[in-house]
């Protein structure tokens, strides 16, 4: 069994997504929806998902828990509320307490987009940190190298709120540099309380030099040795990841970066890990409803 901790749907008639732009980007200009996602996984030995938001919008959330109940593989919804709101308290509340709030396991914003490198240590930001953590969810955290230093300071102001890295901080893979991001990425492993997906990465390099083992191996190669399995889950970041390879090509490269691990190592990556933190039962129900 397979657990992707990392993907995305979306329908540009209800909603769209600004962040998609150019012409390099017009590949994802389209509805991603369910059926799209049940023929990636075909053949597959993914039998869970994670379905992650894409635009700070408070009316997505609820949409995509409404698609956990009704999408056999989606397993947990990582949602997104406006953390600086003074009412945060009561919009997580209102997501949990939703028909299918059951499903809400953590929530994100898009922090690589904000111009304030310590955009994360605001004070109204780590008050609605704090209330995601009494809330009993996980936070993700999307940034980028340069936003790492102030995201290592969050985690170990909040030790007991679990927090999920996004796409290994997004390392400069196409400009074939390891620094200042390594470092940076042994520091913030240094909290027991964070746990990193080892997703995103084909996008971070040259699209067309894309899917090349060879070329990620440097950068995964930090993030297990900081890390280490049992903190380490695997994510497509599909059908973003369709910039550079397609879905069978992002899994077949994960296992090969990976194949000198052990096999209790491996079950961790795509499997356990992400299972532990998202709690998502080895065995899917068969009433959704």
């Amino acid at each position: 069994m397979t657990v992707d901790a990392h993907h995305h749907l979306w329908d540009l008639d209800v909603r769209d997504q600004p962040w998609i732009t150019g012409e390099r980007m017009s590949p994802l200009r389209r509805d991603f929806l369910p059926h799209d996602l049940a023929a990636a996984l075909k053949g597959s030995t993914v039998d869970a998902t994670v379905l992650v938001q894409t635009v700070s919008d408070p009316d997505e959330t609820p949409e995509m828990l409404v698609l956990a109940d009704t999408v056999d593989r989606i397993a947990a919804v990582v949602g997104w509320v406006d953390l600086t709101g003074r009412d945060v308290r009561e919009r997580i509340g209102r997501l949990q307490s939703h028909p299918s709030g059951r499903w809400l396991r953590g929530i994100r914003h898009q922090v690589e987009d904000e111009p304030d490198p310590d955009w994360l240590l605001r004070p109204e930001v780590l008050n609605g940190l704090a209330a995601v953590e009494d809330a009993g969810l996980l936070y993700e955290l999307l940034v980028r190298p340069h936003q790492l230093p102030a995201a290592t300071k969050v985690v170990g102001q909040l030790p007991q709120l679990t927090f999920v890295l996004d796409h290994c901080a997004k390392p400069p893979i196409a400009d074939g540099e390891l620094e200042p991001w390594a470092s940076r990425i042994r520091a913030l492993a240094a909290h027991p309380n964070v746990v990193c997906k080892l997703s995103g990465l084909v996008t971070e390099d040259d699209w067309d030099r894309q899917p090349d083992p060879v070329r990620l191996r440097r950068y995964v190669d930090v993030v297990l040795e900081a890390f280490g399995p049992e903190r380490l889950m695997f994510g497509s970041d599909w059908p973003v990841c369709l910039l550079a390879a397609e879905y069978g090509q992002v899994v077949r490269v994960a296992r090969e970066l990976t194949a000198g691990l052990d096999e209790r190592a491996r079950s961790a990556i795509f499997d356990g890990t992400a299972r532990e933190v998202y709690r998502i039962p080895r065995v899917e129900p068969q009433n959704r409803g």
